[in-house]
């Protein structure tokens, strides 16, 4: 039976439920479970954080994985984030128990990524072609200096062949250039819409078709389907407005202590005050950054093309948050700034590759009898 203040409880994890996406949401009852640690919550959490992960990372859910694959593959994206509790990692590969570190685990991604608005976001019906940019300071260097701190200690306890580390630096710099092959077709695609439909749109500000609208134009009947997600997305919407008036009672509820609580039980609340007083040291120390720091274009901005015929320059981006059209971001100002960024990103690279050789020096020059030699410069 739910324990809470007028049924406040149960409205919360309801509410936490239906902000998932539809086809990830859990029983409420299987939280309840996970709190008492019970076996049988297990594989369902387990499932639960591989589908949402997976839509942040990998833009879907692919049923074909095993269970192993699944947790593996959780394991890392949480490992990639910065969670440190090691008993997380120590959870069997079958799924068969561990309710209660998975429960804490999806708490803690609730805080540090901000899950549900990420899930959000990424889940969102675009009616519009849109583009992500960011030109605002980067303030992750320390947050990154504790994820390679944490990524390290598994490394230091087994040999990892050096030709397998260079294996997955080629296939890696292999999956880049095929991205970036990819997105300059779907950019010459987009052109070619937008420059088609030219001066069509009702909106003069936009002038042209974005490729959802293009589509309900060749697919008249498509529009059922665009009603039915919009109509999906504006309930989900709703029941995060409520799970966001509801929020403090969850974490309450994960805090509080039952009489009588079992050692496992004791532990398992310290952890999670751990990760709410941590939670609310970096909101300070974000707050007071964001206070400090220069504005900078951060966000989805919607694709707005324009000819030398109706504007001076070739092409802008024009806010998706904000109507009538107030600001106006050019698109050659976002290019200049990233390639401005790139040039600081490759002189930090260059200096850490020339620290690493002084390192690999030091190293060779205390081997005894071995021949050591340098790889060829590309």
């Amino acid at each position: 039976m739910w324990r809470g203040r007028a049924g406040a409880l149960p409205a919360a994890i309801g509410a936490l439920c239906r902000a998932l996406p539809p086809g990830s949401r859990p029983a409420p009852e299987t939280f309840r479970l996970a709190k008492f640690d019970r076996p049988e919550a297990s594989l369902q959490i387990w499932r639960l954080l591989y589908s949402l992960l997976k839509q942040i990372h990998d833009g879907g859910w692919t049923d074909p994985d095993t269970i192993g694959t699944q947790i593996r593959f959780v394991k890392s994206v949480l490992w990639y984030y910065g969670y440190g509790r090691p008993e997380f990692y120590q959870l069997p590969s079958d799924g068969s128990q561990g309710s209660r570190e998975l429960l804490l685990a999806f708490s803690w991604l609730l805080n540090r990524i901000s899950l549900l608005e990420r899930l959000l976001t990424v889940n969102r019906v675009k009616i519009g072609d849109e583009a992500s940019v960011c030109t605002c300071e980067d303030n992750n260097s320390n947050s990154w200096k504790d994820r390679t701190e944490i990524a390290l200690e598994p490394c230091l306890k087994r040999e990892v062949d050096v030709r397998y580390l260079q294996w997955l630096t080629g296939r890696l710099q292999f999956q880049w250039r095929s991205l970036h092959v990819d997105h300059q077709e779907q950019c010459k695609l987009l052109h070619k819409i937008h420059s088609y439909t030219s001066g069509c749109h009702m909106d003069q500000t936009i002038g042209h078709f974005s490729v959802t609208e293009t589509d309900l134009i060749r697919q008249p009947d498509s529009y059922k389907q665009l009603l039915q997600l919009l109509e999906s997305e504006t309930s989900q919407l709703e029941a995060f407005l409520e799970w966001k008036r509801l929020e403090p009672v969850y974490w309450h509820w994960m805090v509080k202590s039952r009489e009588r609580t079992l050692p496992d039980e004791r532990e398992f609340c310290v952890a999670v005050r751990t990760i709410t007083e941590a939670v609310k040291l970096k909101l300070s120390d974000l707050k007071c950054h964001c206070a400090h720091k220069k504005n900078g274009m951060h966000g989805l901005y919607r694709l707005v093309f324009k000819d030398k015929h109706s504007a001076s320059k070739t092409g802008f981006l024009s806010s998706v948050l904000k109507e009538p059209i107030t600001n106006v971001v050019n698109a050659t100002e976002v290019i200049s700034e990233l390639k401005m960024e790139e040039a600081t990103l490759k002189r930090e690279l260059k200096r850490l590759q020339e620290e690493c050789r002084h390192k690999l020096d030091e190293i060779a020059d205390g081997l005894v009898g071995v021949i050591c030699i340098p790889p060829m410069k590309r």
